[in-house]
């Protein structure tokens, strides 16, 4: 099988949440380069708007905003039933990459720094995974996928979920729900032609990082084995690997994307 064949993710139909920024846009524009219907949702009407309209004048994919606030389970159960309506003949790739984070010293973290992260990381994302899935999703998912290259689900968590660090609690609490919610996913909807991935990113520049990469970024690199942040590539690359036939067989996995710092940084 030729390598373009097997990396390709032409014409494949694509739902990234948080698909405006950050790493949900790098994701995005990777698909896009390469063919993929990409449908992406965020809460900022505008930036979504926008983002979708930039990336599609680059083609040779599309790219369609769908805003939602996937804090409110009217607006989760809305974005379901768009992409089902838009989409009858299926859906190839869902990417779940909302979240949020707080950092800061144990005795500096309050009540409403526990509560945002794990409502929006956990609670919410959980929220959203299940109700696209059992409101309408999985017969779509069904529809595209097969034994030999079942339809993708992919969530984003963090090597937070991995490796323990002493200033992101509620973080790193949110992220290992979500990758165990991914192994579990992974077992029930395998039948069904699905498969269920989790990628646990390192430091990439993005909003969200902001502060951390400003007041740490050289610390970060410094000690990073590879000497540098995550780029656009890296993520929209492994992002790829898994939505094509390359990775038709990878279910259950975590994948780690870090440069080697979850197994030890330079000394």
């Amino acid at each position: 099988m030729k390598v373009s064949d097997l990396f390709s993710v032409k014409n494949k139909t694509v739902l990234i949440t948080g698909g405006s920024r950050g790493i949900g846009l790098m994701m995005a524009t990777g698909f896009v380069e390469n063919g993929a219907r990409v449908y992406i949702s965020s809460r900022s009407v505008d930036v979504c708007n926008k983002v979708a309209e930039e990336l599609t004048s680059r083609g040779p994919g599309v790219c369609i905003s769908l805003p939602a606030d996937l804090q409110k389970m009217s607006d989760i159960e809305k974005l379901a039933e768009t992409v089902k309506n838009r989409e009858p003949d299926g859906l190839d790739v869902l990417i779940n990459n909302s979240g949020a984070i707080t950092a800061g010293p144990i005795d500096s973290y309050t009540k409403a720094d526990f509560v945002k992260v794990l409502h929006l990381n956990l609670k919410s994302q959980s929220l959203n995974i299940c109700i696209i899935i059992f409101h309408g999703f999985i017969p779509l998912l069904e529809k595209k996928g097969t034994a030999s290259n079942p339809s993708r689900i992919i969530n984003i968590g963090s090597i937070a979920a991995i490796v323990a660090h002493d200033t992101i609690f509620a973080y790193s609490a949110s992220k290992d729900g979500l990758h165990h919610l991914s192994k579990t996913m992974a077992i029930s909807l395998g039948p069904h032609h699905v498969t269920v991935n989790f990628i646990a990113p390192g430091t990439f520049p993005s909003e969200m990082l902001g502060p951390v990469i400003q007041h740490f970024g050289e610390h970060i690199v410094n000690n990073n084995p590879l000497g540098r942040l995550g780029s656009a590539k890296d993520i929209a690359g492994i992002s790829i690997y898994l939505a094509s036939k390359a990775g038709s067989y990878v279910n259950g996995a975590v994948i780690v994307i870090d440069g080697g710092d979850s197994v030890g940084g330079k000394m």
